[in-house]
């Protein structure tokens, strides 16, 4: 089902409900400012309509979460979350916005269970919900990719994000909750006339994994940087302060030897790699043997016609074409260091 599923997105498209995804609304005439210290990006020249991918630091420099935000208008943002990290990182900024700059005009609400979020992603994805909006062009020139619109869908109220977790062309609908499956059904029904299909979490992870996306808590373990995540671009240059910036000035930080985010390729394309395991340059050394890293993420992508796989290796941008070893129960899998997009 998930190699079903995952072909059919690619071919034609996908319908997924998203609405576990964490939502924070951010208010006042300081919300960019606010955001600005809160994410690595810079948020004060982001066009109103236009969206961004952030990434959100610990005070020590490491990855605490990410997510896209989108600019509804100069005061008002709509931010995403891990669906596991709405709680914490609506903590995180009340905390910040109460001890560090209490002197920011900013209002945060949770709007995780407002909304329902019924993705749909694939090339024919927009023509799926084109004839089901009222008051957005969908055209490439006016709504670009991160772009956010508010229209009406199905005659409901809807915020529309154009964006993708699976690399392909994407639309995230935002409905009241209310309205979710109602909606869901008359997309559903749209969706079938071109031979797409709903696809699930695990289909989701595969994709994602195809393009070398990240899931924050599963390929960070919380001692991982931007830099160390292929992210550093996510970091505004001129920015003069945000949380965790001075963390990533750390020796540690910026020291050689640390794990990075690679892509793996075993020599058998049909083995499947153990997500957690370690990765050795040596399988035959003795026991303790050096363990240089770990896989975080490890599927059989169907579109690739092989096993895919991600992990955090030891100085890994600089490894890419190394043969290495990944020890399991029934042998050392063989693997070659890659860049981590494989679709």
């Amino acid at each position: 089902a998930v190699a079903r599923e995952c072909r059919t997105v690619r071919e034609s498209a996908g319908v997924f409900d998203a609405s576990t995804l964490g939502k924070i609304e951010v208010t006042g005439p300081d919300a960019a400012a606010f955001l600005e210290m809160i994410y690595t990006n810079p948020w004060s020249k982001l066009a109103v309509g236009r969206c961004r991918y952030g990434v959100m630091l610990r005070e020590d420099g490491f990855i605490f979460d990410d997510g896209v935000v989108g600019r509804l208008a100069e005061d008002r943002f709509h931010v995403t979350t891990t669906t596991g990290g709405a709680p914490r990182v609506l903590h995180h900024m009340e905390d910040y916005l109460q001890t560090e700059f209490p002197q920011m005009r900013v209002y945060l609400t949770s709007t995780t269970e407002q909304w329902a979020v019924i993705a749909v992603q694939g090339p024919k994805s927009r023509d799926i919900i084109a004839p089901l909006v009222e008051g957005v062009d969908l055209s490439d020139a006016t709504m670009p990719h991160m772009s956010v619109r508010e229209g009406k869908v199905c005659g409901v109220p809807a915020r529309i994000f154009r964006m993708s977790f699976t690399g392909e062309r994407g639309f995230e609908i935002n409905v009241p909750a209310d309205f979710g499956r109602a909606v869901w059904e008359e997309i559903f029904a749209e969706a079938q006339k071109t031979g797409a299909c709903a696809y699930g979490t695990e289909a989701m992870h595969v994709l994602r994994a195809e393009k070398g996306y990240i899931i924050v808590g599963q390929d960070t373990d919380g001692t991982v940087t931007p830099h160390d995540a292929g992210l550093a671009w996510a970091i505004g240059k001129n920015k003069a302060d945000f949380v965790g910036m001075r963390g990533l000035m750390r020796p540690d930080l910026v020291a050689g030897g640390r794990k990075q985010l690679v892509g793996l390729k075993t020599i058998d394309p049909r083995t499947v790699l153990e997500e957690g395991a370690q990765i050795v340059a040596d399988p035959n050394e003795p026991v303790p043997m050096t363990m240089i890293g770990h896989v975080t993420s490890a599927y059989w992508s169907e579109n690739c016609g092989r096993s895919i796989a991600l992990a955090l290796l030891k100085d890994g941008a600089s490894r890419i074409g190394e043969r290495l070893f990944v020890p399991m129960p029934d042998g050392a899998g063989n693997v070659e260091v890659c860049r981590p997009v494989f679709f």
